[in-house]
């Protein structure tokens, strides 16, 4: 199973993580980490902006793949082309809110997962000490 996941959008319904923290994506990371190590799932998060556009070599460790959308694109238009082009859309859940997102993820088969729902079991998973951000985590 993959999670594709608005990285943003997650992070508008995370208690302890503020969007205007400028270090919210790498927090989010962390705990994407933590919960690909408690689940085993494969994880992408794809938020707005960045750049360069593309792959995050410095976040995308620990069994999380982070993908900027850059300046010519949306993360919802970078989810919405992954799941059209995914060969199995099926074994996809996508977390986001987006109404748009979610009804492209459910016309090719994928799961829909609200973000404040997962943001809810993040947050009972993240009961335990999150472990600090450091310099390289970021960027």
């Amino acid at each position: 199973m993959l999670l594709l996941i608005d990285g943003h959008n997650l992070i508008g319904q995370m208690p302890d993580i503020d969007l205007a923290d400028p270090h919210d994506e790498a927090k989010l990371v962390l705990r994407l980490r933590r919960y690909r190590a408690h689940t085993g799932h494969r994880i992408t998060v794809v938020f707005d902006g960045g750049i360069p556009a593309g792959w995050s070599a410095n976040l995308s460790t620990g069994g999380v793949e982070v993908v900027f959308a850059g300046e010519r694109k949306t993360a919802d238009a970078v989810i919405v082309g992954r799941i059209r082009r995914h060969r199995d859309p099926r074994s996809v859940v996508v977390v986001s809110t987006d109404r748009a997102v979610a009804e492209a993820a459910r016309r090719r088969g994928a799961r829909v997962i609200p973000a404040t729902a997962f943001a809810r079991e993040l947050t009972q998973l993240g009961s335990a000490p999150e472990p600090e951000v450091g310099d390289e985590d970021l960027d």
